[in-house]
């Protein structure tokens, strides 16, 4: 069976908003990122196993806010206190994942085919947020990451870049077409590029 991308109907390349007479570096870019396996790992409350010796492709578990480790293919964001979100373009990662974290001590579930990804690069992203987000991002760097909403749409925010700029926006499949008309309209200002 073919998954189909949560935005597969919507998402079109092209330029729009205010981007004529712009460069394209200073053009806000947008895409879909698709095909990732995305795992939500929970220590139980009652768990009294170290997490902190479990190693998932090189990363170790951190329990601080706001705290995202990472390599080339894994991201690992703190999710809430022994909560974690792990995304990442290994998709035969998940059985190691299963074997890692031992189902007495950790609740595992493969969240891939329920998220909607989108990316957003370019100087002005944290404006773009500022309009619908009541997160401060004056702090927000590389490697942070927080739960929040986006015009009343649960989101988790991953600053993947400081330079250029680069996030990622999770929410529920079901709400990717409205969060994705949220930040398109909130991006026209500042002229932007569907890649």
């Amino acid at each position: 069976m073919t998954s189909v991308s949560a935005l597969n109907h919507i998402h079109k390349t092209g330029h729009y908003g205010n981007y004529e007479n712009k460069s394209e570096e200073n053009l806000l870019k947008i895409l879909e990122i698709k095909n990732m396996l995305i795992v939500q790992i929970v220590q139980y409350k009652n768990s009294t196993v170290s997490f902190e010796n479990i190693n998932i492709d090189n990363l170790k578990l951190k329990n601080e806010p706001q705290n995202v480790v990472s390599n080339n293919d894994t991201r690992i964001l703190w999710n809430g206190p022994k909560n974690w979100l792990l995304v990442s373009t290994k998709k035969d990662l998940f059985n190691k994942i299963l074997e890692s974290f031992k189902e007495t001590d950790f609740a595992v579930t493969d969240l891939s085919h329920s998220r909607a990804i989108i990316q957003i690069e370019g100087q002005n992203i944290k404006e773009v947020l500022k309009k619908g987000c009541p997160f401060n991002f004056n702090g927000f760097k590389k490697n942070n990451s927080v739960n929040s909403i986006f015009n009343g749409i649960a989101i988790t925010i991953d600053m993947i870049e400081d330079n250029p700029n680069t996030l990622r926006l999770f929410s529920l499949r079901s709400f990717g077409e409205s969060l994705y008309h949220s930040i398109t309209d909130a991006s026209l200002e500042f002229g932007y590029k569907n890649l």
